[in-house]
């Protein structure tokens, strides 16, 4: 990433209000480097007739934004456009409208992250309750994408063995909770360290845990599942998702939910493995996007918000400052150095 800031100034624009914002400036072959990113200030305009103006407090990140960078993104989503500004899930308030639909003051959740401030048509922000969490970064938690996999994708039932891939992380670590909040007989979690694993079980009240680097995944899962598992939320695919299919009870499910081990190699994943397994075992492996089932949200928020108030769910997030500090953060966390959901406190 370039160490000096770079001005841009809009044309045609005379407000004095300058922000920060993300861009692309290289199509990484694999894994980004620092470079391939650009912090640049801008000038920003003050908004035209149904637009409004969004001073972002908080931006997510996401592991799938590696995918978008690529030249083939497989995801349903626009890949990142060389030279112009990323974007991604943010939280913000708007500080000027010039449409009758949101106000001064408003909370508004939207896509237009890596930027300080957003500016666009009203109908691109979606206000949200500014006294329903103890922070507005919980607007952006993975928490809806855990229940949507689990409940819709997986068709979870109460009984149920459940195996969560990346469990330390912002959807595994909702999804193996979630899974026991609705009655799952036994949750198990991967994780990238001992430490971690300590975490799910301990912090996060999993049944079992392991550290995937710790030998064999298939050998590590039946250690922890010795009847079989009936659901795997994945988040990673490889050595994890073949070990799942192999331990599956017959009639098991399985929620495809993220690719992190393609995302941490840049290479093609090898699938599933033998499809005989799938096949003798009459296992469902189904993909899923949140898009398609934003109809739970206000489902699943109701739910998410009594669990917090009783304390029988976990929040875990880690806190970024300054959106200079995003890419590096992008990087890290792919690599597993964080815990929970990761956001970037923008301005700081």
């Amino acid at each position: 990433m370039n160490s000096s800031l770079k001005s841009a100034a809009s044309s045609g624009n005379s407000s004095p209000r300058a922000g920060l914002e993300a861009r692309l400036v290289a199509r990484p072959d694999g894994l980004p480097a620092l470079d391939d990113f650009e912090i640049v200030e801008v000038t920003v305009p003050d908004p035209a007739a149904g637009q409004v103006l969004v001073r972002n407090l908080f931006m997510s990140l996401d592991p799938g934004m590696l995918l978008l960078m690529g030249g083939d993104s497989p995801l349903p989503a626009p890949r990142y456009e060389i030279g112009a500004a990323m974007y991604g899930d943010a939280v913000g308030e708007v500080i000027a409208s010039a449409d009758p639909s949101l106000s001064e003051g408003d909370l508004v959740v939207h896509r237009l992250g890596w930027r300080d401030y957003a500016v666009a048509a009203a109908a691109a922000f979606r206000r949200v309750d500014r006294a329903a969490y103890p922070s507005p970064s919980l607007h952006l938690g993975f928490g809806l994408v855990a229940y949507v996999g689990l409940m819709e994708a997986a068709q979870l039932r109460p009984g149920d063995t459940v195996f969560v891939s990346s469990a330390a992380g912002a959807t595994g670590g909702m999804a193996g909770q979630i899974a026991r909040l609705k009655g799952a007989a036994r949750v198990i979690g991967s994780a990238g360290s001992p430490a971690k694993a300590a975490h799910l079980t301990g912090r996060l009240g999993f049944d079992a845990a392991f550290d995937y680097h710790d030998g064999p995944v298939l050998d590590r899962l039946r250690e922890a599942a010795p009847d079989g598992i009936d659901v795997y939320f994945d988040n990673v695919g490889g050595e994890q998702l073949r070990a799942a299919v192999e331990v599956m009870n017959v009639h098991g499910r399985i929620a495809v939910c993220g690719a992190l081990n393609r995302q941490r190699t840049a290479r093609p994943d090898d699938g599933p493995g033998d499809l005989l397994s799938v096949l003798g075992k009459r296992l469902t492996i189904r993909g899923f996007t949140l898009w398609d089932h934003l109809d739970r949200a206000a489902e699943f928020g109701e739910q998410f918000r009594n669990w917090l108030r009783e304390g029988s769910i976990v929040y875990d997030e880690t806190v970024v400052d300054g959106l200079a500090s995003a890419p590096q953060a992008l990087l890290d966390l792919v690599r597993g150095r964080y815990t929970g959901k990761t956001v970037v406190r923008m301005g700081s």
